[in-house]
């Protein structure tokens, strides 16, 4: 049998030059993942696929970060595979578990995966702080503007129950309850 893994590390990004890839190597059965791969206990639908394979079976993706971005676990996801006599492929790296290197091989690039992550980690903080240092916002818009915040505060100081409040602005209870001076 010969399955295919297309991952994804965010519900909104695109499958499909995967799946295409997969498609065109022959794959019985694709199985499809938007996860990080930062660990994979977080990855149940590849947990799920390794506990399937039998000897003789193949295991496809793409590149070596989308089955690991952490060099331990590679090689622990390869001696997995390799122990129950199945193997993997990369099809954009022109890897394979049967060759003599594969562990030095796919090691690197977990290293590589590694590597990536963590640079995207700490691009990504540092336009966080860029982003706020110049006034952006981030987090959820304030269901309430500054003047009906001012509003409610009146309301609050003269006695009115939160729930009065609340139905007069369109909002739960406990937004009304979170606004204070």
């Amino acid at each position: 049998m010969i399955y295919g893994y297309a991952r994804v590390s965010t519900k909104k990004q695109d499958l499909a030059y995967q799946l295409d890839r997969l498609q065109k190597a022959g794959c019985d059965r694709i199985i499809e993942e938007k996860q990080s791969a930062k660990d994979t206990q977080g990855r149940p639908e590849f947990l799920r696929l390794l506990a399937s394979l039998e000897p003789g079976d193949t295991l496809l993706a793409t590149v070596s970060d989308r089955v690991a971005r952490d060099p331990l676990d590679m090689l622990l996801i390869l001696r997995e595979i390799q122990c129950i006599g199945a193997r993997l492929r990369l099809l954009d790296q022109a890897l394979d578990s049967t060759s003599s290197e594969a562990d030095v091989t796919l090691f690197l690039h977990g290293w590589a995966g590694k590597q990536y992550r963590l640079r995207l980690l700490e691009n990504t903080k540092n336009g966080r702080v860029i982003a706020k240092a110049k006034g952006v916002k981030f987090g959820r818009k304030p269901k309430l503007n500054p003047l009906q915040r001012a509003q409610v505060l009146e309301r609050k100081a003269r006695g009115e129950p939160y729930a009065r409040i609340a139905k007069a602005f369109g909002v739960s209870e406990s937004t009304i309850l979170r606004i204070s001076n």
